[in-house]
């Protein structure tokens, strides 16, 4: 862990401080007992790339841990038996839904979904004895619904390759070893080490459920409906073209849009509720936080989605 630099030990203490004022239920935790976890983070995803950060750094990394997730999950490490209950009772349908994607019947969804619990609470012990739960891997740096996805899929990508035996991975990393692998991008660059493998993880499997969805959800149009979005976000007709080539008024034609629209939007987030595990706040905030990100609303953010999911539904259909 990289030291904290004495005059940024207050900085820290305060925004440690407010972290946990933020949280809706602190679980009885102090500051105390975040700030081993929090400066640990700190090391790792602020001080490795900036060995003299300012205030306002520290202030704002801090700031984005998200308080309740993490006073969660710490609770279930120090062996609190209700947020254990908490845990499992709020998250054990994302982690089946997760498994599902890679278990070929109900038996081996179960297995998975076991075996991810086993993880977390933490079954086996290190030389000394001490429990190994990847509950430690977890900083609050993104949704534990999205992480715990994320590690279902590892999981899943390291079962699979025992299996088949493949080179086994040394336990004390292997976590983070596939995070990394995880981060090649199509470009086929490799993010640096000093990336975020957690969010690396969480952001290619968030990606992965949004994309599936609103695939989904175009491909339960009417084949008329797919023509109009085509034509507008593809072919970038105008809504007076696209009614003269359909034979209606450019009213009808924008009307049509609309109710599109609002028909896709209302199944990505069905989709991504009941087929991904998402919660109503994980959708919410999600799509609220991407579009705060790019600097629009929310409607022109489900109109950029939507025209890239008809941009690759319509190369796709080319190919074939």
């Amino acid at each position: 862990m990289n030291p904290i630099a004495e005059n940024l030990k207050d900085t820290v203490g305060d925004a440690i401080e407010r972290l946990l004022s933020r949280a809706g239920n602190s679980r009885g935790l102090q500051s105390a007992d975040l700030s081993v976890r929090v400066q640990l983070c700190l090391g790792k995803y602020l001080l490795n790339d900036n060995a003299r950060p300012e205030h306002s750094d520290i202030k704002a990394f801090i700031d984005d841990i998200r308080a309740d997730d993490l006073c969660l999950v710490i609770a279930c490490e120090r062996g609190d038996e209700k947020a254990w209950e908490d845990l499992v009772a709020n998250f054990d349908t994302t982690v089946k839904s997760a498994a599902r994607k890679f278990a070929s019947n109900t038996e081996d969804t179960e297995d998975l979904a076991s075996s991810i619990w086993a993880e977390l609470y933490g079954l086996r012990q290190d030389a000394d004895g001490n429990k190994k739960s990847k509950l430690a891997y977890y900083s609050g740096r993104g949704s534990w619904a999205g992480w715990l996805r994320a590690v279902v899929s590892q999981l899943a990508i390291d079962q699979f390759r025992k299996q088949s035996k493949l080179v086994q991975i040394e336990e004390d990393r292997e976590f983070e070893n596939l995070a990394n692998q995880a981060s090649e991008n199509s470009s086929g660059h490799i993010l640096s080490h000093a990336d975020n493998p957690e969010e690396i993880l969480t952001e290619k499997q968030t990606a992965a459920d949004v994309s599936d969805a609103i695939s989904r959800a175009i491909a339960a149009l009417e084949a008329e409906d797919r023509l109009v979005l085509k034509l507008y976000y593809f072919d970038d007709l105008t809504l007076k073209d696209i009614a003269n080539t359909f034979g209606y008024h450019e009213a009808t034609a924008s009307r049509k849009l609309v109710r599109l629209q609002n028909e896709i939007r209302k199944a990505v987030e069905k989709s991504l509720r009941e087929k991904h595990g998402w919660t109503d706040t994980e959708v919410k905030n999600y799509l609220s936080d991407t579009a705060a990100r790019l600097g629009i609303n929310l409607e022109k953010l489900f109109a950029i989605m939507i025209g890239l999911a008809v941009l690759q539904d319509f190369l796709v259909g080319a190919v074939l």
